[in-house]
């Protein structure tokens, strides 16, 4: 094991022997695994002793500002350099980060339009090559090595981010760290595109990168590059991005040095050191102001990517004085073979990015951010899993984690005299985009996603709607793409493509912006399919604020054995622009309409068969009843919602000549809600009594505490028995094949029918 204490079986050894053995464990040591001491601390590092040297020599606070300034410059340079050249369509998109840490690997400052997220998750592989390498014979740490690594055991979000570390030197001292990430798609895990719906082990996930020397001297070991190109399916992309990577990190390099030449190096160690401890002080302040109090919500993840569960993701905040303690315990269990667990790690980097985006946007995002909260969690559940549960979809729990937390401030900020934003409600937190892969219309074999999944609608504000289709949760400064472009390299065609919906947003006083339909096919491949890797099929997942309510459920529909090119040419008038008039109202002859989950495993996809999915929208702000007729009116006309829809949900009234709002029937209308809300309620204690029940339904598949987020911990996974855990023993969870429980139910079928025809 790598990092287990040394066993002397309760021998008592002198200084010597102790000093001998512990020598002869280190050399000698079987594998270097993920550093628990290193994962599971999110707090700044003690000051060195030489930023306590510069920190107290009382430099000048404006030269600091400059040098900052220079950094920020900097790192805006590299990320400009890496969206431009770079080849994974994450990085056209700006799905990437460059980043700058501290000696000791603290994240400092990241591109002013980076991916918060993808930064400070790196800490972690920086801090394990400084602990691990730097002093090993075989390994060492110098000026021109670079370091490669993705494997989110070691810190990251999950295999298809690639992040190449550099050090940086002044001389002999190595004074920092910088880094640039990508999301680079294709690892060559077990279906293409780098985010597997169906792995079940981690050995399905493909590259599994820890920290690893991959340049010398400023250039790529070239050994080592055909060795990650041999294990992907698209070589072409790992050795361009690699040298994107590489030469962004050099030039980011080349600024630092520049600024040590003109300000020194103090300089450089104090601004980096200063801008951890000034942030850290300042999130202290804003906590403070805050009442003391505690705040819940219960969401539920309804997909593991291949059957329904219905997966608590619990939240519970704690303000007392100026610390905040999150806690997420009686989660889902870990689902030892799904690919929807998340580390630990993993979630502290995507509730970091909560606040940095939705909260606190004009704080500098650093690790100073996060280090006054404690995260509190479950050890073996989805949301802290074992080392050795497969999360290369981990973007299923980690997506809430971007978007949860500011609900719940959202009710310690509303009362605040002074907010550093618009209180809002969630965005919409799936990721979803299709994932592709296959040959291409240019004969090469590629696996990757698709822009779509940076525009999810916004929640709504306080003071006015969300926006359609706006930005990821994960990063406010992310674009869609050009899908001109992407289909030059793609047999991927849209037929539709970010066609805004109606009736599918989370209604309120203030609505959530609208998310947008995708219809795709392929043309000129029999070899290229999709797959997605969201859930939020069946329970909604963004969640409303004040009374407002979430978004819609999103299923996912196809319609096989059709050739929509074909249908074009000949019947015309059969070909719809919506998901809603495909499938309410099926024309297509010998088409096979399939309604399903949102998730969808790989499948080949024929020329001219389609696929459709929505892109969610916010959640709603406020009581539905109190939104202006004006507002109603205007979102109908712009075709965003139904008149239809209009009179059931927001209460408006029409005339019947005229068609435009009658004021006083609306009002009318909604005062008559009003008193049937009344006659609807009830005491809590009676509701509480008609309701709660002692646990969940036996044909649930349930997974979590019930009731008592500190209590036991249910597990009643689709197919298998029901077990009870206690809350700090919690232990992972098999689920069993789709295919063998369907196999099984047919079998069971024709047991009936042969046992039916026998008595006949």
């Amino acid at each position: 094991m790598a990092h287990d204490a040394i066993d002397t079986g309760g021998a008592e050894l002198s200084a010597e022997e102790r000093r001998l053995l512990e020598a002869f464990m280190a050399d000698n040591r079987l594998f270097y695994g993920p550093d628990p001491a290193i994962m599971r601390n999110h707090s700044l590092a003690p000051r060195t002793a030489a930023e306590a040297a510069v920190l107290d020599a009382g430099l000048d606070a404006n030269r600091i500002n400059l040098v900052r300034g220079r950094l920020s410059s900097a790192l805006e340079e590299t990320f400009t350099m890496i969206e431009q050249t770079g080849v994974a369509p994450g990085a056209k998109w700006g799905d990437l980060v460059s980043s700058i840490f501290t000696a000791a690997g603290d994240l400092s400052q990241i591109g002013p339009r980076g991916i918060v997220g993808f930064a400070t998750v790196s800490h972690y592989p920086v801090q394990f090559i400084a602990k691990y390498w730097i002093d090993d014979p075989t390994v060492g740490v110098r000026d021109g090595d670079a370091f490669i690594h993705n494997d989110s055991r070691y810190g990251n979000i999950h295999n298809t981010d690639q992040s190449m570390i550099m050090p940086v030197f002044d001389g002999s001292e190595l004074v920092c760290w910088v880094a640039t990430t990508i999301h680079e798609g294709e690892c060559g895990a077990i279906e293409p595109g780098g985010m597997p719906s169906i792995a079940e082990t981690k050995f399905d996930e493909g590259l599994k990168m820890c920290p690893f020397k991959c340049a010398e001297n400023f250039q790529l070991k070239r050994d080592l590059v055909n060795f990650l190109q041999n294990s992907v399916r698209d070589p072409k992309l790992q050795l361009f991005d690699m040298k994107v990577k590489l030469h962004a990190s050099i030039r980011l390099r080349e600024r630092v040095l520049a600024v040590i030449r003109e300000f020194g190096r103090d300089y450089l160690i104090a601004t980096l050191r200063k801008t951890l401890e000034d942030t850290e002080a300042e999130v202290r302040r804003r906590i403070a102001e805050m009442p003391d109090g505690t705040c819940r919500i219960d969401t539920f993840i309804d997909s593991s990517l291949r059957e329904h569960i219905l997966g608590k993701w619990p939240l519970t905040i704690t303000v007392k004085g100026e610390k905040m303690i999150w806690d997420l315990r009686g989660a889902c269990p870990e689902l030892t073979n799904r690919s929807i667990n998340t580390t630990l790690a993993s979630l502290k980097t995507s509730l970091v990015s909560n606040l940095l985006v939705y909260v606190w946007p004009d704080l500098p995002p650093n690790q100073g951010v996060f280090s006054p909260i404690d995260v509190l969690t479950d050890r073996n559940s989805l949301l802290d899993c074992s080392d050795d549960a497969p999360n290369a979809m981990s973007l299923i729990p980690l997506f809430r984690a971007l978007s949860t937390p500011s609900v719940l401030l959202a009710k310690f900020l509303y009362c605040m005299p002074k907010r550093y934003t618009a209180i809002a409600a969630s965005h919409y937190n799936q990721p979803a985009t299709f994932v592709y892969g296959g040959l291409t219309q240019h004969h090469e074999i590629t696996g990757n996603f698709c822009a779509d999944i940076n525009g999810n609608g916004s929640g709504a504000r306080e003071d006015n709607d969300g926006e359609h289709g706006l930005s990821p949760t994960f990063g406010a400064y992310c674009d869609t793409g050009e899908y001109e472009l992407a289909e030059e390299e793609l047999p991927y065609l849209r037929i539709v493509a970010q066609k805004l919906t109606t009736d599918r947003t989370g209604f309120g006083k203030h609505r959530g912006g609208m998310g947008y339909e995708q219809i795709v096919t392929v043309k000129n491949s029999e070899a290229f399919g999709f797959m997605t890797g969201q859930c939020g099929g069946k329970f909604p997942s963004a969640v409303g604020l004040f009374g407002g309510y979430g978004c819609p459920a999103y299923p996912l529909a196809k319609i096989k054995d059709i050739n929509i090119f074909e249908v074009m040419k000949t019947e015309p008038d059969k070909v719809r622009h919506g998901i809603a008039d495909y499938m309410n109202e099926p024309s297509i002859a010998g088409g096979r309409y399939v309604m399903q989950d949102a998730a969808l495993n790989f499948e080949v996809c024929s020329e001219g068969e389609i696929y459709m999915i929505c892109q969610g929208s916010g959640g709603g702000y406020g009581d539905v009843l109190e939104r202006e007729p004006w507002r109603v009116r205007r979102d109908i006309e712009e075709k965003l919602l139904t008149r239809d829809c209009a009179e059931k949900v927001y209460h408006l009234r029409f005339d019947p000549q005229s068609g435009n709002v009658d004021e006083a029937a609306t009002a009318a209308a909604r005062d008559a809600e009003r008193a049937a809300r009344r006659a609807r309620g009830m005491p809590f204690d009676e509701f509480c009594a008609k309701w709660v029940k002692d646990g969940p339904d036996s044909a649930l598949p349930y997974l979590g505490s019930w009731g008592d987020n500190h209590g036991p911990v249910v597990a009643q996974p689709p197919g298998g028995a029901r077990t009870v855990m206690p809350a700090d023993a919690v232990a992972g969870i098999v689920i069993s094949n789709p295919r063998e429980r369907r196999i099984a139910e047919l079998e069971a079928e024709n047991a009936a029918l042969k046992a039916r025809l026998a008595a006949s």
